[in-house]
Parts: C-alpha cells; sequence; structure tokens
C-alpha cells in the first residue's frame, strides 16, 4: 500500500519550491503589497521574517526527512544553514528594488533564527506525519 502524500518528499519539496517562489514575490515590495496604513507594531518586520523561515523550515524540515531520514543534528544543521543562505540571498536580492531596504543584518539573523526554530519543532513534531 503505498503512503499518504504527506509522506513524501516529492510533496514537501513542491511546498517548499513554492514557498521560495513567494518569497522572491514577497521581495519585490510595494508592487504585490496593497496600499494599507502601516500597522505601527515595534519589530513587525523581525517577527515576520522569523515566522516565515520558520514555515519554511518545516517545509523543507520535511521534504530532507522523507527522501534521507538523516540524524537530527544533520537535519537541524542542514536546514538552518540552507536558509540561512536563502535569507543572506533574500536581503541582497531586496536591495535591487525601490521601498525595500535590503541588506539587513537583523532581518538575516530573524529568518535564520526562524530556520533554526523551525527546523527543532518538526524534531519535536514530526511523528504526526508518521
Amino acid at each position: 500500500m503505498r503512503s499518504p502524500y504527506y509522506q513524501s518528499s516529492r510533496f514537501w519539496s513542491l511546498c517548499f519550491l513554492l514557498w521560495f517562489i513567494l518569497l522572491n514575490f514577497l521581495s519585490h515590495g510595494d508592487k504585490f503589497h496593497p496600499d494599507y496604513p502601516p500597522i505601527e507594531i515595534p519589530h513587525l518586520d523581525k517577527i515576520i521574517h522569523f515566522g516565515y523561515f520558520f514555515g519554511g523550515a518545516g517545509l523543507l524540515s520535511a521534504a530532507y526527512f522523507f527522501k534521507k531520514h538523516p540524524s537530527w543534528t544533520r537535519l537541524v544543521l542542514g536546514i538552518t544553514l540552507t536558509l540561512s543562505l536563502i535569507g543572506i540571498w533574500d536581503e541582497y536580492h531586496q536591495s535591487f528594488f525601490q521601498n525595500r531596504s535590503g541588506n539587513d543584518l537583523g532581518d538575516w539573523l530573524a529568518d535564520t533564527l526562524g530556520a533554526l526554530f523551525g527546523a527543532l519543532t518538526f524534531r519535536l513534531l514530526h511523528h504526526r506525519l508518521l
């Protein structure tokens, strides 16, 4: 009997690819955002970066886990490093668009911490997918 779709590395890889495509659209700035008045919450952008990369880490962790069943140390470090590099690329990418402040060390740190905590959370909750 076949495994359910959510136990497929291919399914989670596709979800991660969609996450990455959306990241690129969001990085383009105001072109894809409606003209709402700005919300005045301190460090909201860092919270958003953390949350987005937390989710991306969960998707990539599932893809990697169902493909190779790596050791947990390798999975957490690999996912964190991969998404940290994507965070660097995203910050660089944002620097080419109007109304975007790319190359923000704080945003990159939020991306990296989101990735770390996302991978660790997957480690704690992966048994729900099995």
